[in-house]
């Protein structure tokens, strides 16, 4: 409690380093405290509640309430530590967050935007549109134009334009990720590499220019990028996996880096059944792990 009053968040792997400890002490500390409403859990960590943080206190009390309006596609995967990390920095700052979920819509997304716009709560939009599509220039100019400055979040505008109205971004560093990864299994001895793409995902460019460049650094072959998405609510999601594994066995492959975690584990599966063997047959990195580690063996 000591680090998170001064800090505002901490990350479960480094009280673990600090206090000497284990991860799986101090997760069970967090929920612990999570019960008692004395923090809030995120991924990876935890946070100090609004009401607890004395920073917030202190500014709240002496002026207005500045209020940000968040709109995400999802609640789910890495979606909740990101809006954690939100809440952690407002709470600090003594800014409200005002939270909407959307989908991976922008008719869906503009809707929640006017909401929040029309309700005159909010100073400020961190937002994270769908960005595919044709219209998507549109799209962006729309969002230039609302009355309050924005940000987009865990998405980037496609080009920069030289237009009165600029976008900011911040996004993951997906290209880094990808690159971690494949220098993992080349270190593992790993030369016949495959990439396994989700469709209409808007973090598989960044993956696939981090997929090319990683490859040309290590002198390996970077032509098979496979763009199927093959999670388990897919149609003949087994057939697609079929696929998937005879495109690498004919090539091959020996190691496969997969996004999302629903695809990887539909993968993991789909070699258990057909007694492939993980990693000796076909190494597995998940991209993404949030969940990845619920798979047997965990990826």
């Amino acid at each position: 409690m000591d680090e998170l009053r001064r800090h505002g968040s901490v990350r479960v792997r480094e009280l673990a380093e600090l206090l000497g400890v284990s991860e799986l002490t101090i997760r069970r500390d967090i929920s612990a405290l999570a019960a008692q409403n004395l923090l809030t859990k995120v991924h990876g960590g935890a946070t100090l509640p609004t009401e607890l943080a004395p920073v917030a206190r202190r500014r709240t009390a002496a002026s207005p309430r500045f209020t940000i309006g968040m709109v995400v596609p999802s609640l789910d995967y890495y979606w909740p530590p990101i809006v954690g990390g939100a809440r952690s920095a407002a709470a600090a700052l003594g800014v409200a967050l005002q939270l909407r979920g959307s989908s991976y819509d922008w008719a869906e997304d503009r809707r929640q935007i006017i909401r929040l716009i029309e309700a005159q709560q909010v100073q400020g939009l961190l937002l994270a549109p769908n960005l595919e599509g044709a219209d998507v220039g549109e799209m962006i100019d729309w969002i230039a134009k609302l009355p309050v400055p924005v940000i987009l979040v865990e998405r980037q505008p496609p080009r920069w334009t030289p237009t009165q109205h600029q976008v900011e971004w911040v996004r993951s560093d997906h290209a880094l990720g990808v690159e971690l990864a494949v220098r993992h299994l080349h270190a593992q001895g790993h030369r016949s590499l495959a990439l396994l793409l989700s469709k209409g995902s808007p973090t598989s460019a960044h993956l696939a220019a981090g997929w090319l460049l990683v490859c040309k650094d290590l002198g390996i072959s970077p032509d098979l990028v496979i763009r199927e998405s093959v999670n388990m609510d897919q149609p003949r999601h087994r057939d697609i996996v079929a696929h998937v594994l005879h495109r690498c066995r004919s090539a091959g492959t020996t190691a496969l880096v997969v996004h999302s975690d629903p695809d990887a584990m539909a993968v993991a599966q789909y070699c258990a059944e057909q007694g492939i063997a993980i990693p000796n047959q076909l190494a597995i990195v998940a991209y993404d792990d949030e969940i990845a580690h619920l798979v047997e063996p965990a990826l």
